[in-house]
């Protein structure tokens, strides 16, 4: 279990219990004229204390084991009122064993992150029906984020989270909010969660565990191990179908990890180097320029 591995991996631990994410929000709205803004601050606070007041996970997790994660939302268009077209850039981070250094994760933008919201308004979220856009999709993420994180400890090991995560899509396919829906495009908030509970994407979850246990928690131990189970983790993943490359986890994987992974291997062996470029060049073109660095001796 995550909490056992988290005990495992700190120096220290503490007693008391807190809720399960460590979200910090900014509210961005350099587009927004008004010369009252307050609704920001109040909105700011309300997520955040949305965010880190639940418990997601199914377990109680210690205050060492939040997930750091930001949520950095910006405001495109508001009416003066309760309406709000945003965006958001979410991101979560794990420590990596051994070190200073934490690991991001998921780094992911939300282009459709719409809301109504009235100053004060209490944050309601139900599981069971969609009551809030605005809190349908914080509580949505929460859940991605949760699983994304017990999956770096456990194989498939956030399974249950995800599962969370697509009963927030179905509750939310009669709104008209968008985001939610597999037609309106194939990077969207119902395609990742489709990705992350269809198990012909169990490789790249997979994956996920093995580049973060075998991987990143071994290098303050044995680098070349690390690296070695690194360039194995990326050989299983190039297995990925190739028709399923295209769509969304896959590049998920690559969006967090890209400089991540040039830092790490290009100090590897030649060969390996020339290994790794191939592999991440094939199934990720869209950092090629990044990974040019691994072809240098």
């Amino acid at each position: 279990m995550k909490k056992l591995l988290l005990a495992f991996f700190l120096l220290f631990s503490v007693t008391v219990y807190a809720q399960d994410l460590n979200a910090h929000v900014q509210i961005l709205s350099p587009k927004i004229q008004s010369p009252n803004k307050r609704v920001f601050q109040t909105l700011e606070n309300a997520i955040q204390d949305f965010l880190n007041s639940r418990r997601w996970a199914s377990e109680a997790l210690q205050t060492q084991e939040r997930i750091d994660c930001n949520f950095i939302i910006t405001i495109n268009e508001w009416n003066g009122a309760n309406n709000f077209k945003a965006e958001a850039q979410i991101q979560s981070s794990r420590p990596v064993y051994g070190t200073t250094y934490n690991s991001t994760i998921l780094n992911i933008n939300d282009k459709d992150f719409d809301f109504n919201y009235a100053e004060g308004q209490p944050l309601d979220f139900s599981d069971q029906n969609h009551t809030q856009n605005l809190t349908a999709i914080l509580a949505y993420y929460a859940y991605i984020i949760t699983g994304l994180d017990y999956d770096t400890f456990s194989k498939l090991g956030g399974s249950p989270y995800f599962a969370k995560a697509q009963t927030v899509v179905n509750n939310a396919q009669n709104i008209s909010g968008k985001g939610w829906k597999a037609f309106e495009g194939f990077r969207n908030r119902y395609w990742l969660a489709e990705n992350l509970s269809n198990k012909s994407y169990n490789t790249v979850r997979e994956s996920l565990y093995e580049y973060h246990r075998n991987g990143l928690d071994l290098m303050a131990e044995n680098q070349a191990k690390a690296k070695k189970n690194i360039l194995t983790t990326l050989t299983q993943l190039a297995k990925t179908d190739r028709q399923k490359q295209g769509s969304m986890l896959p590049q998920l994987f690559f969006t967090a990890k890209a400089d991540e992974m040039v830092n790490l291997l290009s100090t590897a062996a030649a060969a390996d180097k020339q290994k790794a470029y191939s592999i991440l060049t094939s199934m990720d073109p869209a950092n090629a320029n990044k990974y040019e660095i691994l072809k240098k001796r």
